[in-house]
Order: structure tokens, then sequence, then C-alpha cells
């Protein structure tokens, strides 16, 4: 008999797709829940022939949600948005989508359902992302009592868009404005909490509970940024700019089709992201966590002055 599969709603994307290697690695039956399957064929080459099957299901849409999870053994939702466009706004992914994913997983007896949040969701937060995740962690625990949920902070790695975003800009720009540069920040290895989604899928332990997922070192904001220059061999100045000063052009920005900054954005930099002191965290699954200084260089050499770039070296 085929082994009934892992439901992984946004398989494709950045955190998901390393969730879809981790669970075809420790040889589980793969089911991936995109809008655009065909978008996504490259997944099934990280398994066995038939390892990994695609499906249709947006989670604004409840009915294939539910033909989503039909059968599944367990249910992660690692479906989130940094921004909004139309329908594809907070409210709708984080909170109603989120909701529509836990009443299936319910509705289909689903043994476990992992819902991937952020560090810093609160109901009581002035950003809208902030609170929308909050928001749908109360939903998901409401329909389903028992869902496993995950709270990282920032998660970088080869495809990862905050290290990516500011190496480009450090590549082209001599000087880098400075927000909120002492805001601190607690990276974490996409593959680590790809690690901790499949550790906490076996793990009884771990049923009800909220983890909050960070890296072995807390940075300051100038650190991270510093550190970026130095994995990519550039000099570069950093201006410090009160965040009151960039609200205009952040709201200008907001409505470019991959924003570089919202004003939304602007709101979450004021506050750490951090893992809490007394929070469950990797360490309670089992569960290493991988320096940025071992994987950063791996992937951010091609914005060195040597790296290929048609750039001048500057």
């Amino acid at each position: 008999m085929t082994p009934s599969p892992i439901t992984v709603f946004g398989g494709a994307g950045f955190v998901g797709r390393y969730v879809v290697r981790r669970l075809v690695a420790e040889g589980a039956a793969v089911r991936v829940a995109v809008r655009h399957p065909e978008r996504s064929l490259f997944l099934k080459t990280m398994g066995d022939i038939g390892q990994v099957s695609l499906v249709y299901a947006n989670v604004l849409d409840e009915k294939s949600v539910a033909l989503a999870v039909r059968s599944s053994k367990a249910v992660v939702n690692t479906v989130g948005i940094l921004f909004q466009r139309g329908l594809q706004n907070f409210k709708n992914i984080h909170v109603d989508g989120a909701r529509k994913i836990a009443s299936a997983a319910r509705d289909s007896s689903v043994e476990t359902l992992v819902h991937i949040s952020a560090i810093g969701a609160a109901t009581e937060s002035p950003a809208h992302y902030a609170r929308t995740k909050a928001l749908g962690e109360i939903g998901v625990r409401e329909d389903f009592p028992g869902a496993i949920i995950i709270r990282p902070s920032i998660v970088f790695g080869a495809e990862d868009d905050f290290f990516n975003r500011f190496a480009t800009l450090a590549r082209l720009f001599p000087i880098i404005p400075l927000i909120e540069g002492g805001t601190k920040f607690q990276p974490v290895y996409v593959d680590d909490l790809a690690k901790a989604v499949t550790a906490s899928l076996s793990n009884t332990d771990a049923v009800g509970r909220t983890f909050e997922i960070g890296g072995p070192r807390v940075y300051q904001f100038r650190e991270v940024l510093e550190l970026i220059f130095r994995q990519i061999d550039r000099r570069r100045f950093l201006a410090p700019i009160p965040s009151i000063l960039l609200r205009p052009l952040a709201a200008i920005l907001g409505c470019f089709p991959n924003p570089p900054i919202t004003l939304d954005q602007l709101r979450l930099l004021r506050f750490d992201n951090v893992v809490g002191e007394t929070a469950s965290t990797l360490s309670d699954l089992g569960v290493a966590a991988t320096p940025a200084e071992v994987v950063l260089p791996g992937y951010l050499a091609r914005f060195k002055p040597s790296g290929g770039s048609s750039l001048p070296s500057v």
C-alpha cells in the first residue's frame, strides 16, 4: 500500500523546498500543494519516482485545500508573504488561508499540523505583517489545538531575499542607508528550519507547542550588513537615516512589483527579532544551529569583485 503522504503547502517556495527535501531524505511520501504545479516540477527530482507528487491548491480556495490534505498523515504550512498585492494580502494569506488549512486538516483527521509563523508575531504590533501572523496562529490553534507552531527569525540560504538583496545593493552602491541599525536579529539557516519541521513531526512532545527558531548568534542590523560586506570583499559606508525620513520613500517603493522596502517593513525594523528567553528552541527539537559565517560564503561569493560580475570593482 502507498504510505499516507505529508502535504506541504507552499512547497515550491524558499522554505518549502527545503522542507520537501528533508522529508524526502527521511523516506516520506510528499504531496506538494502549490498554485502553479507546472512551475514546481523540479521538486519531483528530489525523490524517487512517485515519491513527490504535485497538486494544485490555493489557500484562498477552501475546496482545493480540502482536496490537498485528503488522506494525509501530516500537513506543513509554509505559505507566507512579505508584502501585499490584491487578493494576496496579509489577512487572506496569514489569517484566513492558515485557518482553511487547519480546519481542513482537522476535518480530514490529519495526525500532525506544523504551521510556520514568525518571531515577533503579536496582535498589538504596529506592523500588519506581525499582527496577521499572530491572528493566524490564534485561528490555527482554535481549529487544530495540537498544531505545532514554529516561529523563525530571518531565514538565510542560497535563495533568500534578505542577504542576497543587501549584497546586490552593496555591489551596486558605495553608500548603503542604515535604518534602525541597533535592531537585533538572530538569522537561522533555512536547512536548520527544515530540520526543525521534520523533527517536530515525529516528536510527540512538540504537539501543541510553539518554538522560536534562531541561529547561534544575535546581530544588530548594522552588524548584519557589515557581515555581508566582509563576505563579498567590498568596503561600503553605512549612512544612518532616521526611519521617519524614509516613510514617504517607503510608501512609493511599496508600490513596486517586488519592493525593496515597504512602510510595513519599516515598522517591523523598529523591533528586535530574536528568540525569547523562555521560548522552546531548535535545541528542544534536537537541532544544532548553523552559524551564518559557515553558509554565507558559499552563495554570496558571486557578489565579490572577482565573482564574475560585469560591473567594475570599486
